[in-house]
């Protein structure tokens, strides 16, 4: 192990809070180190906020430690209350049950779960157990005084907090000391917003078995101007392709805050530290190519090299581009030369016969994802955010027929940064 983790998850912006750094340290440094994130399978596809924990696992499994994975198929039955305003709805067992599959699939595209990395249902010992028994032997250790103390129950008291909702932190902790019995689990980490139900574990696994465990939380992925990362215009930005496609995705990045590309190269690539610092401090079309490096890297990380390449054919060909400079993140594999393919657009396809009797210019914006619902639609349109072939748009009501179309194609933009072409059948 070249690195101490602990280092070297600081130094790429991992670490909000550590129980004890000296003592996590000391514990990365003696030997392997089984630590878990737990991952709640809510859908069946993680989102952008996952990559996180994933990437600090896959960090910790290159420096030699062994990372697990725990899919919340049991606590996803009754929902975690941190950071809602309402009670969550229940999902159907056996929705949960598809969306631990499909998200253990997923997770082992980034993770050697025939290696030193393992990935477990926490419903494996939580269906199982008897009330009576886990309220004596578990439930005692808990005092409501404090756990009514803790950020995520304190929020929801006025609005009215579930019974079924204020177990969530004594199953988490049990989560803990379960997997401290089965597998010398002795580091949680997880979100900030947990740091009140990971430190329930590291109390209780001292009350029962005698021993010290650590914990570490993550800072809350937000953009510079303090809004939730990963939200797009139709919603969460999933990793799974047939939920966002990796054109999409890519747009995503490249269309990042200046002020966070250099975090996000820490964060969400495994390029060198010094050139990540570097980039950090680049401006103009310096730092418009850091994003586009910093897009690629994402992308390549989530759908592949060859999607990657896609969306970055794609992206140019939709807004020209020019090549990205050597010197810039030089060990990324982003390609260096133009390589526009405007067959990479998204793209629709409208038969003559629809062209010929018109489209609603709204109802095709809905239709090509642009716009969520066709009164955003029409509100784009009025705001003359979209654009047909260059031109704005500016009737709400304004039908798409053939005089929109340049040799059988219509390039829909809206804003400066999404993008969709719409062909004529033949």
């Amino acid at each position: 192990m070249a690195a101490n983790a602990l280092d070297a998850l600081r130094e790429r912006g991992f670490v909000q809070q550590v129980t004890d750094e000296a003592a996590v340290r000391a514990m990365f440094a003696a030997g392997p180190v089984v630590a878990y994130v737990g991952l709640d399978p809510t859908a069946d596809s993680l989102h952008a906020g996952s990559l996180v924990p994933l990437m600090a696992l896959i960090h910790l499994e290159r420096l030699g430690h062994r990372p697990i994975v725990v899919l919340g198929g049991g606590t996803a039955r009754i929902g975690d209350p941190s950071g809602k305003t309402e009670l969550r709805e229940l999902l159907p067992g056996e929705r949960i049950d598809g969306n631990v599959t499909a998200i253990a699939k997923q997770v082992g595209r980034w993770l050697d779960f025939a290696g030193r990395s393992r990935c477990v249902n926490n419903a494996d010992w939580l269906l199982d157990l008897k009330y009576v028994d886990f309220l004596r032997n578990i439930g005692r250790h808990f005092s409501v005084n404090r756990m009514l103390a803790a950020e995520a129950y304190k929020q929801r008291l006025e609005r009215g907090l579930s019974f079924i909702e204020f177990n969530y932190q004594i199953l988490q902790a049990y989560d803990f000391l379960e997997l401290y019995r089965r597998n010398r689990c002795v580091l949680q980490m997880g979100g900030d917003d947990q740091w009140g139900n990971i430190l329930a574990g590291v109390d209780l696994i001292r009350r029962l078995e005698g021993v010290t465990v650590q914990a570490i939380t993550f800072p809350l992925l937000t953009t510079a101007t303090g809004d939730k990362m990963g939200k797009t215009a139709s919603g969460a930005l999933w990793l799974e392709a047939s939920r966002c496609r990796p054109y999409d995705f890519y747009q995503y990045w490249v269309n990042v805050h200046d002020a966070d590309v250099g975090k996000l190269l820490a964060l969400f690539t495994f390029l060198p530290m010094p050139e990540v610092k570097a980039a950090g401090g680049l401006s103009g079309a310096a730092l418009n190519a850091a994003k586009s490096i910093l897009a690629y890297e994402v992308t390549t990380l989530v759908h592949g090299e060859d999607e990657a390449k896609r969306a970055h054919a794609a992206a140019q060909a939709a807004f020209g581009g020019r090549a990205l400079p050597a010197g810039i993140l030089p060990s990324s594999t982003a390609p260096r030369s133009t390589t526009a393919a405007v067959e990479e657009i998204p793209t629709t396809l409208l038969s003559s016969g629809d062209v010929s009797r018109g489209v609603s210019l709204a109802e095709l914006l809905v239709n090509t994802g642009l716009a969520r619902s066709k009164n955003e639609a029409r509100r784009l349109i009025r705001q003359q955010a979209i654009y047909l072939n260059d031109a704005a748009a500016r009737d709400e009501n304004h039908m798409v027929t053939a005089a929109d179309f340049k040799k059988r194609q219509l390039l829909v933009r809206a804003g400066k940064k999404r993008v969709h072409r719409v062909l004529v059948s033949s």
